[in-house]
C-alpha cells in the first residue's frame, strides 16, 4: 500500500542526493518522508561513510530513499549522472565549494541539460568568504555563529550540546528552501542554485537571541536569562526541568509548597520583574528545595499541578517510556528487508490530516537499486 496514496505531498518530485553523512542526509529524509523520490547517489567505494561509522543513525537519516552506485570520477558515471538530472527536480550536495565544478557537474553544466533543475549546495560556510574552503564539523560551526554568546545561567560560560545543532539547523533551512525553489521551477522553469550555509543557519538560529546582548555589560542581565527557568537536580540525583517563567506559574508552585518549603512562604519574587532582578538568589532557593526531596516524591506532588516542569530523560529508554510518547505513538518500527533490519525510529513530528506514514521503506544497501535505476534510464 502507498502510504502516501490521497495526498501527492511531494509525490512526482525526484531528488538526486549527493551528501554524506548528517546534514545532506537529515534534509533529504524530510523531502523523502514527505513523499520525494530521493535517489542516493553514491561512490563505489563502500558510499556514505555513515553506513560504517555508524549504521543506526544513517539508518535514520536514509529511509525512504534509493542507493545507485556512480562513479563520478569515470565519464560514464558522470554521463549517468547527468541523465539523471535531465529527469530531476533538485540535486543536494555538500562538496566544498569548487569540487563539482572540477568534476564538470557544476551548476551550469547541470542546468544545461535541465534548465529547472534546483542544485542546493550545503557546506560549512558558503560558496564565498575568507572561510569558504575552512574545513569545519558542527561544533566549529557553532562557536563563530553567536550560539556560545546565549548565556542559560548567570556566572557560568555556556557549554556544547549532544545534538548536531549546526548540521541540523542548516538541513531543515536546505530542505524547506530546496521545497519552495523546486515549486518555483515549476511554474518558471528556471531552476536556481541554492547556498547554504551550516554556519549561517547556526547564526540565524542564535541570532534572535545573540543581537539583543549588544546593549548589555554583563550577558547574564538578558530578562530571558532567570533563576526559575532551569535544570534542578533532587534528592536522588535525577534532575527535573522547571520552568516558571510566567507570574501565575510561581504563584501556583509557592502556594502549593509553602507548607512543606517555609522559605517559599515569601512573596518578595512573585512578579517576573522581582525574580529576574534577584535570580540567582532564586536559582539557589529552589536549588536547595528540590534536593530535599527525590523524584518520585516530585513527580507524585507535581503532577496534579498546572505547571511547566518535567523529569529530565537522560537515557532513550526513558523517552521511548514515556506515556505521551507512547500515546501518540510517536516511535514507530521501520520494516526491514533483504539489506536492512527492522529499527525503531522517530517518525516525521508534523501530523497530516492526510495521514501520512513516514515509516515506509528502510534505508537502502550500497547500490541496491542501480540495476532498477539504470534501467529507468535506458527506458
Amino acid at each position: 500500500m502507498d502510504a502516501t496514496a490521497g495526498w501527492p505531498g511531494l509525490g512526482g518530485v525526484r531528488i538526486l542526493d549527493l551528501s554524506r553523512l548528517l546534514p545532506g542526509g537529515f534534509a533529504t529524509v524530510l523531502m523523502a518522508d514527505l513523499g520525494a523520490d530521493v535517489i542516493k547517489v553514491e561512490s563505489p567505494d563502500g558510499g556514505d561513510y555513515g553506513r560504517l561509522v555508524d549504521p543506526e543513525t544513517f539508518a535514520a537519516l536514509n529511509r525512504n530513499k534509493r542507493s545507485v552506485v556512480l562513479d563520478l570520477r569515470e565519464p560514464d558515471g558522470r554521463e549517468n549522472l547527468l541523465r539523471l538530472v535531465e529527469r530531476s527536480d533538485a540535486v543536494v550536495e555538500s562538496y566544498r565549494p569548487g569540487v563539482l565544478d572540477s568534476m564538470g557537474l557544476g551548476y551550469e553544466r547541470l542546468r544545461s541539460v535541465n534548465p529547472r533543475v534546483v542544485l542546493c549546495s550545503i557546506t560549512g560556510f558558503g560558496q564565498s568568504g575568507p572561510y569558504a574552503t575552512r574545513p569545519g564539523h558542527d561544533l566549529n560551526f557553532l562557536a563563530l555563529s553567536g550560539f556560545f554568546a546565549v548565556p542559560h545561567r548567570p556566572g557560568e560560560s555556556v557549554d556544547r550540546v549532544g545534538v548536531r545543532v549546526a548540521d541540523l539547523a542548516g538541513a531543515m533551512y536546505a530542505a524547506l528552501s530546496t521545497a519552495v525553489a523546486v515549486g518555483a521551477a515549476a511554474a518558471s522553469g528556471e531552476g536556481q542554485h541554492l547556498d547554504v550555509s551550516l554556519h549561517e543557519a547556526a547564526a540565524g538560529w542564535a541570532g534572535p537571541l545573540a543581537l539583543p546582548l549588544l546593549g548589555l555589560a554583563d550577558p547574564a542581565d538578558s530578562p530571558l536569562v532567570t533563576g526559575d527557568n532551569d535544570v534542578f537536580f533532587v534528592g536522588d540525583g535525577q534532575r527535573i526541568a522547571f520552568a516558571t517563567f510566567e507570574d501565575k506559574f510561581w504563584l501556583t508552585f509557592r502556594n502549593a509548597f509553602a507548607g512543606e518549603f517555609p522559605e517559599l512562604d515569601d512573596d518578595s519574587y512573585d512578579r517576573r520583574a522581582d525574580r529576574t532582578r534577584a535570580r540567582e538568589d532564586v536559582r539557589s532557593l529552589l536549588t536547595d528545595v528540590f534536593r530535599r526531596r527525590d523524584m518520585a516524591w516530585w513527580t507524585d506532588a507535581l503532577s496534579g499541578l498546572d505547571l511547566p516542569w518535567a523529569p529530565v530523560y537522560d537515557s532513550p529508554r526513558a523517552f521511548l517510556a514515556d506515556e505521551h510518547v507512547l500515546d501518540r505513538d510517536l516511535v514507530g518500527t521501520l520494516p526491514g528487508s533483504a539489506t536492512a533490519q527492522a529499527r525503531r525510529q522517530v517518525r516525521f513530528p508534523v501530523r497530516f490530516g492526510s495521514g501520512l506514514d513516514s515509516l515506509r521503506s528502510p534505508a537502502p544497501g550500497h547500490g541496491e537499486h542501480t540495476a532498477e535505476i539504470l534501467a529507468e534510464l535506458a527506458g
